[in-house]
């Protein structure tokens, strides 16, 4: 979970990678007009963001039991209705600073989501609290340490079941 430029695909890639499960890339589930309306510049509201929400629930609720899926997340809501897709469903938010999302993002060539959508993502995020099943990982720090940070807090808190 995170905003855009966080390293949620990199991240997650690995993590799916390491583990051997299924990687579903989010992006891919938004429907056109969501991909438009960003490419456009214009920050998706909570009505755009339903349909969006529901196909990645709906991949949760069908999909494998061991799956990695991209999906931003940013707020609460969000959050407990991909949970109530599924039972086992974990979060893991790579952060960094908005300097190093902003850097990441003007970087970032192909991609629909442009940089100038980054400050209505930020005041869009809702940071995980204490009683969400989440793992917060230091988005700066290679994607190998990542995965291990991301592997060290499942074994801790026994959120891994296999």
């Amino acid at each position: 979970m995170g905003v855009s430029g966080c390293g949620k695909s990199t991240l997650g890639r690995a993590l799916a990678q390491h583990l051997g499960w299924e990687f579903v890339e989010g992006d891919a589930l938004h429907p056109a007009a969501n991909i438009a309306k960003m490419a456009a510049g214009i920050a998706l509201d909570d009505a755009d963001r339903v349909p969006f929400l529901h196909n990645v629930a709906q991949c949760i609720a069908t999909g494998p039991a061991q799956l990695v899926i991209t999906c931003s997340a940013l707020k609460r809501s969000y959050r407990d209705l991909l949970r109530a897709a599924g039972p086992r469903v974990l979060f893991v938010l790579p952060v960094l600073s908005r300097e190093q999302l902003q850097g990441r993002l003007q970087q970032r060539r192909a991609h629909f989501m442009p940089a100038s959508l980054l400050d209505s993502q930020l005041a869009a995020l809702e940071m995980p609290q204490a009683d969400e099943p989440a793992i917060l990982v230091d988005a700066a720090e290679p994607t190998p340490r990542q995965v291990d940070a991301t592997l060290a807090a499942l074994a801790a808190a026994r959120f891994h079941g296999g």
